[in-house]
């Protein structure tokens, strides 16, 4: 992952070709296929994770993108990716400040031979074992510091050994354990949180590659300044990056918005009306509008100005004299209605057909809601029972009457008793008829 190449077999020999995105700080060759791109010795060559370089091809090999080759080292060669050649390079090496070493560059010497890449893959196959021996080592030495990375140079003689540490370390005795122990040349390199954030990667808060570990090369100072400039909540969780640091992006509009403020006016004191004096609550710096309230602590008469009228009134202010209303004379601000293209660009289409649905559903039920209550009301009247031959009615109707009268002229909720009741009454019933059949026969 932090070379960005495929090693594979070639006839029984080892060879390798890089793969496009799999690595970190990548590059888009935008003016390669541009006429104007014209050819310099000046080649950029591309290690582990976020370390390039940039090297002389004296040879006058025919290199392009996705090249693997031999550089010079010190000691020995270490084993590359070609990521960028022609012009755009220079264009690069501005951008990133670099400055060759005593103004000399260092060399390619030839593409990279299957031996090449079998040395550099078994350099690539101790990497990782080495990072875990090298921290138990600085762990058991008492070191605070934490051992990130490590990278071995392509011919497998010299490893350099990533970093973090919040102060100053010694680490002179370490580097001789390290030596002793792994036998090659040590080379020890402090890193930072931001570096230490792009080297691992990952995917930030808008969904896309850490930009760190895109195409950030060199980073600049990010403060709360930038925050409260963009009028941004000042919350830490939201503010910070994965490497618990304000966020690079915090900075990519700045200019835009020290820009647009500058045209803003300083609200030192409320604006004076013939109403009262309004107090400036909040400001749109893009719409360059400006909102003011009648209260200090509230949002209440809540209006929007746009920064020329600010500027009016603070100008009548100031000569002594009070506007007559915040708006113009018209008093109502004038913004422009956004056009729509088709309807479905509009943001309020689905609001007519909400209320329509409700209508709908009102209707299918027939009457609303309140006239069902009302006519509940006079539903519940007492049942009249049928009387008996005389047109009375029985003892047992008289007090079924008199028990619905006291529940209101409803029925009883509870069905099972009532129908264990009708239960009993009919078996009684069938047993009195059957002791009258009884004595019946028997006096006959």
């Amino acid at each position: 992952m932090g070379r960005g190449c495929l090693f594979y077999e070639n006839d029984g020999e080892a060879a390798a070709v890089p793969c496009e995105g799999c690595y970190k700080l990548h590059e888009t060759a935008w003016l390669e296929e541009y006429p104007d791109n014209i050819p310099t010795d000046i080649v950029e060559v591309r290690f582990k994770n976020t370390r390039r370089s940039y090297y002389r091809n004296v040879n006058n090999l025919p290199l392009k993108r996705g090249d693997i080759v031999a550089v010079e080292a010190s000691p020995g060669h270490d084993i590359g990716i070609v990521s960028l050649t022609g012009d755009i390079v220079a264009k690069q090496m501005r951008r990133v400040g670099f400055n060759p070493y005593n103004g000399e560059y260092k060399k390619i010497y030839r593409k990279a031979k299957p031996y090449d890449i079998e040395r550099w893959q078994e350099a690539i196959a101790l990497e990782h074992e080495t990072m875990i021996r090298s921290r138990q080592i600085a762990a058991e030495m008492g070191l605070e510091m934490k051992i990130g990375d490590v990278e071995y140079q392509g011919d497998k003689i010299k490893a350099i050994f990533y970093y973090i540490a919040e102060g100053r370390v010694d680490f002179r005795e370490l580097i001789k354990v390290f030596a002793e122990q792994f036998h090659i040349r040590i080379e020890m390199k402090q890193i930072g949180a931001r570096q230490e954030a792009g080297r691992i990667g990952g995917i930030g808060a808008c969904g896309r590659q850490l930009c760190c570990a895109s195409w950030i090369s060199s980073f600049s100072s990010v403060t709360t300044n930038a925050a409260r400039m963009q009028e941004i909540s000042l919350n830490p969780q939201k503010l910070a990056g994965q490497c618990s640091k304000l966020k690079c992006c915090l900075m990519y509009e700045y200019d835009a918005y020290a820009d647009a403020r500058r045209d803003f006016p300083k609200i030192r004191e409320p604006l004076q009306t013939l109403d009262g004096e309004y107090f400036l609550v909040k400001s749109d710096i893009l719409a360059r509008t400006m909102s003011f309230s009648s209260s200090k602590d509230s949002m209440s008469n809540m209006v929007t100005l746009p920064v020329s009228r600010v500027r009016e009134i603070i100008a009548a202010n100031r000569a002594g004299r009070k506007v007559e209303q915040l708006l113009d004379n018209d008093g109502t601000p004038e913004y422009e209605e956004p056009t729509f293209r088709t309807e479905e660009d509009s943001i309020t289409r689905f609001d007519n057909k909400r209320k329509n649905r409700n209508r709908k559903n009102r209707n299918r039920h027939g009457n609303r809601p309140d006239e069902k209550r009302a006519e509940g009301q006079n539903t519940n009247k007492p049942v009249q029972r049928p009387s008996g031959d005389d047109g009375k009615a029985t003892n047992g109707q008289q007090t079924a009457t008199a028990e619905q009268r006291n529940n209101g002229g409803n029925r009883p909720h509870n069905n099972r008793h009532h129908r264990n009741n009708r239960k009993e009454n009919s078996q009684g019933n069938n047993q009195q008829n059957g002791r009258q059949t009884g004595n019946r026969n028997e006096k006959q």
